[in-house]
């Protein structure tokens, strides 16, 4: 074969393969992943929601492609990075990490749709019609974290045997704060204890919170969901320890990070969850058919070497019922 012949062969297979190569690219969905954290934060929700499409078929960087999007706990930049993926075209936006992030994803777009994890009551909050349809281009799945405040305080007791009065960090900043604060100051009366409620709206005010707390001779202490607290797990797990407080914590970070136990909804499965959905999405359900999906399980998980640090006896019966036990 001629020099001349070969490169003019060889630049044919170039462009048929440039062409194809683009051909594949035009196919392949891209899906926008927007949360309000840190990247580094949490990263096991991250993978539980590539486990959720990956076990519907789609595995990023091969048939499909992920965009991420984190805001950096800073929720004023939410717009810009939800606004980013609109423009981009993504095929559907998983909106993670707290309200926040769902709320500037609908702001953004009317017809994208959107695949949400929330720990609110999604109807409550105005984000869809109804659990069962959904309505719009909006549905995903819901833990109802803001719920389990009253079981959380059940445990607590069981841990302190001796506990008259019980604390509560809140924040204005979580959605639906009034909600949990309802349920467990009328718990608390129920059972003849007294509530000390504390707000908390940025990271300098955690310390005076617990002084206060320990001011006020509180026994144990329930600290409430939320995006805002998930930043600041080490930070409160450290001044439970420091101020000899009982803790009980919404997920099992928090234990895993030093707190003395966690109760609450499996997040990891919310996250797969909505990789469920965005996959029957990109096969062409749409989102207003989609119920909305709740928690199946919630899971106790208790750090024994806290218990014992704390100077506490785990009852037989609380031990018996945990889902894991940290050594």
């Amino acid at each position: 074969m001629r020099r001349r012949e070969f490169i003019a062969l060889l630049g044919s297979a170039t462009a048929a393969w440039l062409s194809a190569a683009r051909a594949q690219q035009s196919t392949t969905p891209v899906v926008g992943f927007l949360n309000s954290l840190r990247e580094s934060d949490r990263p096991n929700l991250q993978a539980a929601f590539r486990r959720g499409l990956g076990e519907a078929g789609y595995v990023d960087g091969k048939n499909v492609t992920i965009e991420y999007r984190y805001a950096d706990n800073q929720h004023n930049r939410l717009p810009t990075l939800a606004a980013d993926l609109v423009s981009r075209k993504v095929a559907v936006i998983a909106a993670t990490g707290g309200g926040a992030t769902i709320l500037a994803a609908m702001a953004a777009t009317k017809t994208i749709p959107i695949v949400f994890t929330t720990g609110s009551d999604p109807v409550d909050a105005g984000m869809v019609a109804s659990i069962s349809r959904p309505g719009g281009n909006v549905t995903g799945a819901t833990s109802l974290q803001n719920y389990v405040a009253g079981k959380q305080l059940g445990l607590i007791r069981d841990m302190v045997p001796k506990l008259a009065t019980i604390g509560f960090l809140a924040s204005p900043l979580v959605p639906m704060i009034a909600v949990s604060t309802r349920d467990i100051e009328a718990a608390a009366q129920k059972v003849g204890l007294k509530a000390v409620v504390i707000n908390v709206s940025s990271e300098s005010d955690f310390d005076s919170a617990f002084a206060q707390f320990s001011q006020q001779r509180v026994d144990a202490l329930i600290v409430s969901s939320g995006a805002f607290f998930n930043r600041y797990l080490d930070r409160m797990a450290t001044l439970t320890r420091r101020y000899a407080i009982p803790a009980i914590f919404i997920s099992r970070e928090y234990a895993v990070a030093g707190g003395l136990m966690s109760y609450g909804p499996a997040f990891g499965e919310s996250n797969r969850q909505a990789g469920l959905y965005v996959a029957r999405i990109l096969r062409g359900d749409r989102p207003a058919d989609l119920p909305v999906m709740q928690p199946t399980r919630s899971e106790l998980v208790i750090n024994m070497k806290t218990v014992m640090e704390l100077g506490l006896t785990v009852p037989p019966g609380l031990l018996a019922i945990a889902d894991e036990v940290i050594e």
